[in-house]
């Protein structure tokens, strides 16, 4: 454990509840601190479901084509602590995060405070004192009540794919939980999202309009589409003819043009379509169709692919289940493990079609794993015991056959702890 995660484990007595969404205890926190939420660089504030994280790689991407200092705060981590703070094009140091969190500490007094509200207070103190020309924040969890809410005037705001998740906060239909995502938006600050269900898609709108918020809706305000060549984004400053995205999966092509939709409603005089252009093409997000290359790939044959996804809940399984048609000239395995808490009968329900075989694993370093015998009951009994990531794919290439894709999925924290066994870092 480093001294920051130290830290933040001491800190974790101080309130009885790992999530307890409010502003109350953070802005307290913030004013003792001087308020740096008030002294920080344009901020782009993302929130949704799915697709959070790839917006924001494609955001930072694109501005950092053009030239630009890119701070960015994201979760969970993968594998390092240090993970969810870019600061000006790098990752923080482990002596410097270590450093905010020892004065966020002094600062607190003791008093009630969750870890993820400490966690943001110091991503928040470092961003205000580093120099940089753009923040790109992602909530983590809901949007109305998450601590990255604190920020009161965004250049702008986005909203990504909305689906069923984390219900047990957000409420249990798409609508409540639009209600929730739509917490970020703010009086005359504009605003996009990507493709939405329509109840979703009614309440962004009405959530817009009761606040003056300008909104540029995918269909409406923008639009995207693929081409022989890559992408055409549209919207009511032009027509912008883009290379294929460097994330694969037809979902992708949402992803970044909420990114773009965002940085042109913001309008910065630094955005070009050749920044445009190159930000898709470099954008990098691990775990998320990733390729692997290191031990646990070299457990399959020769020839053989081995694929990592992070995707957890029912919008994740679809977009999962929308790219595995373009590697229909392979056999595709599943191996599978899921967060406790994550409804893994919808999850898998898209995917078990395409899949020759499925199996369920459990690593024993993964967070609030769920049990290998659930995930076989989801797959209403169609999936193999790992029980472990090594052995399944030991016994898929045990099985034979000819060369084949394997895609691991279902799991945040199942990714991290496969990047950790191949070797592999997020950098």
């Amino acid at each position: 454990m480093s001294r920051a995660e130290a830290i933040v484990e001491r800190l974790h007595g101080l309130h009885p509840k790992l999530i307890d969404l409010s502003l109350g205890r953070l802005q307290r926190l913030l004013a003792a601190l001087g308020h740096p939420e008030r002294r920080l660089p344009p901020v782009v504030h993302v929130a949704g479901t799915n697709g959070k994280g790839s917006t924001c790689a494609f955001l930072r991407a694109i501005a950092e084509a053009a030239g630009q200092r890119v701070h960015v705060y994201t979760s969970p981590h993968l594998v390092r602590f240090e993970e969810r703070f870019r600061l000006a094009g790098r990752l923080v140091e482990e002596a410097e995060l270590a450093a905010a969190f020892e004065e966020i500490e002094a600062a607190n007094q003791g008093q009630p405070i969750t870890v993820f509200e400490v966690i943001t207070a110091g991503a928040l103190l470092l961003f205000s004192r580093v120099p940089a020309d753009l923040l790109v924040l992602e909530v983590g969890l809901g949007g109305r009540f998450d601590a990255t809410n604190v920020v009161d005037r965004p250049a702008a705001c986005a909203i990504t794919s909305i689906s069923m998740d984390h219900m047990d906060f957000l409420g249990d239909t798409l609508a409540a939980i639009a209600g929730e995502k739509a917490g970020i938006l703010k009086p005359g600050c504009p605003a996009v999202t990507g493709l939405q269900a329509p109840e979703a898609q009614a309440v962004l709108e009405a959530e817009a309009a009761r606040l003056g918020a300008p909104l540029a809706s995918r269909g409406t305000g923008w639009s995207i589409a693929e081409t022989p060549s890559g992408l055409r984004y549209s919207d009511a400053a032009g027509v912008l003819d883009l290379p294929h995205p460097a994330l694969p999966g037809p979902h992708q092509a949402d992803n970044a043009g909420i990114a773009i939709a965002a940085l042109r409603a913001w309008g910065p005089s630094w955005l070009t379509p050749a920044a445009i252009a190159a930000g898709l093409t470099t954008a990098t997000w691990p775990a998320r169709l990733q390729r692997l290359h290191g031990s646990l790939a070299a457990l399959l044959p020769e020839g053989w692919e081995l694929w990592l996804d992070g995707g957890h809940n029912a919008g994740g399984g679809q977009a999962l289940a929308a790219h595995l048609p373009a590697w229909a000239d392979r056999p595709r395995h599943l191996v599978v493990g899921m967060k406790q808490g994550k409804a893994s009968a919808d999850f898998l329900a898209p995917l078990l079609p395409l899949a020759e075989s499925l199996w369920a694993v459990s690593e024993p370093g993964q967070h609030l794993a769920v049990p290998v015998e659930a995930i076989i009951a989801a797959s209403g009994g169609k999936a193999h015991p790992g029980p472990h990531v090594a052995e399944a794919l030991r016994a898929i290439a045990t099985a034979g056959g000819p060369p084949a894709r394997v895609l691991i999925c279902g799991s945040l924290y199942l990714a991290g702890e496969v990047l950790k066994a191949d070797g592999t870092l997020p950098i």
